[in-house]
């Protein structure tokens, strides 16, 4: 997406841009310039954790960052042969070489399922050595009269018969993707090679490795005590995010598969009944991707009106109060830290709103990082003692001091190896060093953990790393529990007590490939994850809804 120019400087007021954006603003009113939370206050709902106590004892090795893929290696022994191409040679079987291949171990595997797919491709340098690349594509396929699809697009052909295993695919954009099994892994996993033709020139070729995500070899659907207490389908659009405020959960959606996005609100003081409240999906404005709710108002991200403030005074039955416009492509994420909401912005940065009186945020001033880090936009942030921690996209991972807004400074940068996508993070404080739990968007996406304490000079010290072809998303941080909403791979606990070797002690596997509107996108699963404090752990999943857990 191309984004319009836009200011790169640190602006202390914005009054100037609309009346409805600064109403009560006054330059020469220092006092309405919320300060940031004392250190010693008890932390706002994923505000950071003081120290957390932690037997460690400080020391870490520093580990390369090697970004988001890992080259597995060539996976198979197939080969697809580019001479004398002809306009679609992408859709010749002749071209495929699978003399080494097992038809009989293909023709084993169940012939449906949802898989992520590991491209690799590898192309001779002018030295003569090679370098691999990895690229990504996913696939479902279906028995019961389902559309068969590659990326969201219908397959032009399927072939699984008979040990035989060759998939093709169009794009939009009149690139075709052909997909011909090998060999297996594991009855969850496919090798084979592929190719990919762009139009009616270029051609990509390599070997592929396809999960099936829905199975983990070996691993039982859940384990530490992270007992399910039920399950609410949300039928409003897509959900992506939970806030628990009041005894009620707010779920919010985005738009996807013709149904318009909006809040659904549960009543969960029965965690093992909620109940549904109300549903609200304003007209022009349901592209909602965040919720966080402070005092009686609750603050939604949305991608058309940027921040919208609802009353929940009466926390069953929200109330429309007004928006706060941020710039054409609205507020992707927010976050409550003491008296100030922060909104991430990606096109215009991130907005800072005096909160004292939560149902009248007043605007205190606009974050813009240096150029070129601001070409990015922010993603998400997370604000921890003087400190605001920004996932900057495709722009690695800033740290501003916004103690004093009126002095904003850029203090250091986390630089991901690839440039692969900053989406969020968690910090706290572990035997006197200030630790960011970080994770990426993205095929390969994974847990990193960095030691922040000196932000000029960030080291990663950890990493947790699951499959190739699933991604991270959302994290909590609870003393010395990390908890991460991981897509494909579910709802993931860590004891970080020693934040150099995250171990996981619990889990459970959200994803189904039988659930309603489950999709092969690559961004579908457990979303969103909160656990404040009421002994359950809440996690919104993309097609089963709101899953309510015992915290472990």
């Amino acid at each position: 997406m191309t984004h319009p120019p836009r200011s790169h400087r640190i602006l202390t007021s914005l009054c100037v841009l609309t009346l409805a954006l600064c109403s009560g603003c006054d330059d020469d009113d220092k006092s309405r310039r919320a300060a940031p939370p004392d250190a010693s206050e008890s932390p706002q709902d994923d505000a950071g954790t003081p120290d957390a106590g932690t037997p460690w004892d400080g020391t870490a090795t520093p580990l390369e960052e090697r970004g988001n893929w890992v080259d597995p290696g060539r996976s198979s022994a197939c080969d697809f042969d580019t001479a004398d191409a002809s306009t679609s040679p992408c859709q010749e079987p002749s071209r495929f070489d699978v003399s080494s291949c097992d038809p009989t171990a293909l023709a084993a595997l169940d012939p449906q399922g949802i898989y992520m797919v590991d491209l690799r491709t590898e192309r001779t340098l002018t030295d003569g050595g090679t370098l691999a690349t990895g690229t990504f594509t996913s696939f479902r396929l279906s028995e019961d009269g389902t559309q068969d699809t590659m990326m969201g697009q219908p397959l032009l052909t399927r072939d699984t018969r008979d040990g035989g295993f060759s998939l093709v695919s169009r794009t939009v954009t009149n690139t075709t993707t052909t997909l011909r099994g090998c060999n297996t892994l594991a009855p969850d996993r496919i090798t084979g090679c592929f190719a990919r033709c762009f139009g009616a020139g270029a051609i990509q070729k390599g070997t592929f490795t396809a999960h099936r995500v829905a199975k983990w070899s070996g691993e039982p659907e859940s384990s530490g005590g992270l007992t399910l207490l039920s399950e609410t389908h949300v039928a409003t659009g897509e959900p992506v995010d939970v806030y628990v405020a009041r005894s009620h959960a707010y779920v919010v959606s985005m738009r996807r598969l013709g149904r318009n996005g909006g809040l659904s609100v549960y009543d969960v003081s029965d965690p093992h009944h909620p109940v549904f409240k109300t549903s609200i999906s304003l007209p022009q404005d349901n592209l909602w991707n965040a919720a966080w709710a402070h005092g009686d108002a609750l603050y939604i991200a949305s991608a058309d009106s940027g921040t919208v403030v609802y009353d929940i005074s009466n926390p069953a039955s929200p109330s429309f109060v007004r928006n706060l416009p941020s710039g054409t492509y609205g507020v992707h994420t927010l976050l409550v830290d003491g008296q100030r909401l922060y909104a991430m912005a990606p096109e215009s940065g991130t907005f800072v709103y005096d909160v004292t009186n939560p149902l009248d945020p007043v605007l205190l001033t606009l974050i813009s990082l240096p150029e070129p880090l601001s070409l990015a936009g922010p993603h998400d942030a997370f604000a921890y003692q003087g400190r605001l921690y920004i996932s900057n996209a495709n722009g690695g991972y800033s740290i501003m001091d916004v103690t004093d807004l009126e002095d904003v400074r850029h203090l250091g940068q986390f630089v991901h190896g690839n440039k692969a996508f900053a989406h969020h993070s968690a910090v706290g404080t572990f035997s006197g060093r200030t630790i960011a739990f970080e994770g990426g968007e993205g095929p390969g996406a994974h847990l990193r953990v960095l030691d922040v304490t000196d932000p000029a000079h960030i080291v990663k010290i950890g990493e947790v790393r699951k499959r190739n072809v699933t991604s991270i998303h959302n994290l909590i941080l609870r003393g010395q529990t990390l908890y991460v909403a991981w897509y494909q791979e579910g709802l993931r606990v860590f004891d970080v007590s020693n934040p150099t070797s995250p171990r996981q002690v619990a889990h459970h596997n959200t994803y189904r490939e039988t659930d309603p509107e489950r999709t092969d996108s690559p961004f579908t699963g457990a979303y969103g994850v909160r656990v404040p404090g009421d002994g359950h752990v809440y996690v919104v999943d993309s097609s089963r809804g709101l899953l309510i857990f015992d915290e472990p």
